[in-house]
């Protein structure tokens, strides 16, 4: 029983609850250990708030469980975390800017090409079979994401300069018309 005690506050502290990623706390104690060279990314959903708006929180929080599905994806060895809100954030451990934006790249395009199913008032509870890609209560929609990417170097020596230098290119991403990368 204690084991189980255990476990649930390690999954309560250490995992957000909605996505099923680790969570801010997780990613500190992990730049706290990190050494070396490593890159750290952070991902905006674009105009989430106006999206929740349109939609519902319900739906928003759709769009937040898929992100983050996509993101559980990324390749090269990149760690998510969700930071806050719709922002999250990646760790490319042992990984130059250069190296991490193309896997940051595949990621954003495969984010802004799939969509996701904004399912009718008469889906059933439970997942059917055979989906009907064109009924008329299924409407797809689609996200972008804007992302900012620094790396570890003699001027951002710091995790927490790192990843202000990442936050100061995620505005500079969505300042040049967001659904991009910038360094």
């Amino acid at each position: 029983m204690i084991f189980a005690i255990i476990q649930d506050l390690y999954r309560k502290a250490y995992l957000d609850e909605l996505t099923g990623i680790p969570t801010r706390r997780a990613l500190m104690e992990e730049l706290m250990k990190i050494g070396g060279k490593y890159t750290i990314a952070m991902l905006d959903i674009d105009f989430f708030k106006k999206f929740n708006d349109t939609y519902g929180h319900d739906v928003g929080d759709n769009a937040l469980k898929f992100v983050a599905a996509m993101m559980k994806n990324v390749t090269g060895g990149g760690k998510i975390y969700r930071y806050g809100g719709e922002e999250f954030t990646i760790i490319f451990p042992g990984k130059g800017v250069d190296d991490a934006v193309s896997h940051l790249e595949k990621l954003r395009g495969k984010i802004s090409s799939r969509g996701f199913v904004l399912r009718g008032q008469d889906r059933p509870k439970k997942n059917p079979q055979k989906a009907k890609p064109n009924s008329s209560s299924a409407k797809r929609l689609f996200l972008t994401v804007s992302i900012g990417v620094s790396e570890k170097t003699e001027k951002n020596k710091t995790a927490a300069d790192v990843i202000k230098s990442a936050d100061n290119a995620l505005y500079r991403a969505k300042e040049n018309g967001r659904n991009c990368i910038s360094k």
